[in-house]
């Protein structure tokens, strides 16, 4: 229009501000109150992945900002569809996953359709986001976004909320630029906090490093990997923590699956200095302080959160890797007691190894776990679902690089495992992708292969059949309580995958178990592979092998 200023509807400023965030996908089931926005996508670079539930939408947009510390972004209509996310939500938030999660609503300026629909979803996502708006003027939304996305990433990092209202989106209204995309700095530790925690580390007589989930930030591992070398400290991880420091080092003492008791626990327990890396008490304990036990520095992006089991001596906050190069240039070379827990390591890792090539039928999940290392090259990502397998894996699994683990212990919800794999086989296609879930959680999310075949993504997806929920069956067993209320009947999986397009495979064999598993990768496509697995091993070896041990320590 010459002469008159330029005229653009809300959704347009919306995608052109998530295209300035570098936005390429979005994963979601939108609705009608979406359609201003879906059209403003279908002219735009970013391309929509339509998802059969919107749980595996958010799940999907959590593991990218996990796997590349910028936001994945997923989308909703208002209502039933805005609550579907909120599970994702939470996920995200425990988790410290970088995510914005867009919802539709209805018309705020008049309500013709009454409140049919509607709920509070603003607030719904408060106690579950860093910060949950509604945008009540077109105008200003390329700052909210702008503002959304910093954010999101900010350190503790996490997801976004933010309500679209449906006639927002198709307002008309003077064209506004988009707000540039700054850098996010964080300062590293003080000077003084640097001194003080070299100090107490000098003073150790047995040190011993610990990485947890806020290691796994794509940001700090370079300077993680250098501090760990240049002190010669040994080091075990939590769950969330594994695959930070790779391979080489021959430093590696174990992963805490549990909170006490198990063999880790005997170089926890020795150690009068545990120097805890990216430790988040969200993650389930790694390990329990109490008065009697070794000194703790917490060192991580933030301080420390004060709990009844984790309350740190000493503190060194700022951003981790450029921080941990500072503490090694003061350490480097003057630890002669760094390796005095070392001689430990050798047995801890020959007892978690103990029956790994067990041949019996059904496999252990010690069985499982070995032979999936022996398919899955060091770059090859695995992507757990949540049950009982998970604490094996956690054990067992040996990884050599960060983020090739994805399991979740913070929210550690049933469902996420095959949305999380799909995720990194898209960021990662030239790589070998594994989900693994149990019978029980599969189910959950399963109607998603329709989506991974409709990707044409290369995937395989493993599931572990015991006809129950057996991480709380075997919680049940371990209280004395009666076998009640958590088992159940299971589909073909083979035939069910093959109804979606899949690939489907039955192992009747622990022989053919890592060759059916080597020969799908090398097919390409989606696979689902069904086992069953004999988990006897948790009472034998979690409860009363570890009881005894205990014991023999005393």
């Amino acid at each position: 229009m010459s002469g008159q200023e330029r005229k653009v509807k809300g959704s347009d400023l919306f995608v052109a501000a998530l295209e300035n965030e570098g936005v390429d996908r979005i994963f979601g089931i939108p609705g009608e109150e979406n359609l201003d926005l879906v059209e403003s996508l279908r002219t735009s670079r970013i391309e929509l992945v339509l998802t059969r539930h919107e749980q595996a939408a958010a799940f999907m947009a959590a593991t990218h900002g996990r796997l590349t510390g910028k936001p994945g972004v997923c989308l909703s209509t208002l209502g039933p569809g805005a609550l579907n996310l909120s599970t994702g939500a939470a996920y995200a938030h425990l988790g410290a996953m970088p995510m914005i999660l867009i919802t539709g609503q209805k018309p705020i300026m008049s309500s013709r359709q009454a409140r049919f629909q509607i709920v509070d979803v603003v607030a719904t996502m408060k106690p579950l986001t860093k910060l949950s708006r509604q945008i009540v003027s077109a105008s200003s939304i390329p700052t909210v976004v702008r503002d959304a996305f910093r954010v999101a990433m900010e350190e503790r990092p996490g997801p976004v909320h933010l309500e679209l209202p449906e006639d927002i989106a198709g307002d008309e209204v003077p064209a506004v630029p988009a707000i540039p995309v700054h850098p996010i700095e964080i300062p590293v530790a003080h000077r003084a906090a640097l001194d003080r925690t070299a100090g107490m580390i000098l003073a150790a007589k047995r040190p011993l490093i610990m990485l947890g989930a806020a290691t796994s930030r794509p940001r700090s591992t370079h300077g993680i990997v250098s501090f760990v070398r240049r002190t010669g400290i040994p080091f075990f991880t939590t769950q969330m923590g594994k695959g930070t420091v790779p391979g080489g080092t021959n430093l590696y003492m174990g992963t805490a699956a549990l909170s006490e008791r198990d063999y880790v626990h005997d170089a926890i327990d020795a150690a009068d200095l545990i120097i805890a890396i990216g430790h988040d008490p969200i993650e389930k304990p790694p390990f329990i302080m109490g008065p009697s036990g070794p000194k703790v520095i917490h060192v991580s992006y933030t301080p420390a959160s004060v709990e009844q089991v984790y309350f740190p001596d000493a503190e060194l906050v700022g951003d981790v890797g450029p921080s941990l190069e500072l503490l090694a240039d003061r350490l480097e070379g003057k630890l002669p007691q760094a390796a005095a827990l070392l001689p430990l390591r050798e047995e801890i890792l020959k007892r978690i190894a103990d029956r790994a090539t067990e041949a019996r039928w059904p496999p252990t999940p010690q069985r499982i776990v070995h032979d999936i290392r022996q398919v899955i090259p060091e770059n090859g990502i695995v992507a757990l679902d949540n049950g009982m397998y998970k604490i094996w894996f956690a054990r067992n699994y040996r990884t050599r690089v960060a983020n090739t683990l994805l399991l979740d212990n913070a929210l550690a919800t049933m469902g996420a495992g095959l949305p999380s794999a799909m995720m990194a086989a898209m960021l990662h296609p030239d790589r070998r992708v594994l989900a693994v879930a149990g019978d029980g959680g599969f189910m959950m999310n399963s109607q998603e292969m329709e989506t991974a075949v409709r990707l044409k993504l290369n995937l395989v997806v493993l599931v572990l059949e015991d006809n129950a929920y057996g991480m709380i069956r075997w919680k049940q067993a371990v209280d004395h309580f009666a076998d009640y209320g958590m088992t159940f009947g299971n589909p073909d999986f083979a035939m069910y995958a093959r109804a979606y397009g899949a690939k489907g495979h039955r192992i009747e064999s622990i022989d053919s178990f890592g060759p059916t598993l080597d020969a799908a990768f090398r097919e390409g496509g989606v696979h689902l592979v069904s086992i069953p697995i004999d988990y006897s091993e948790n009472v034998r070896v979690l409860v009363d092998e570890l009881r005894a041990h205990e014991k023999s320590k005393a």
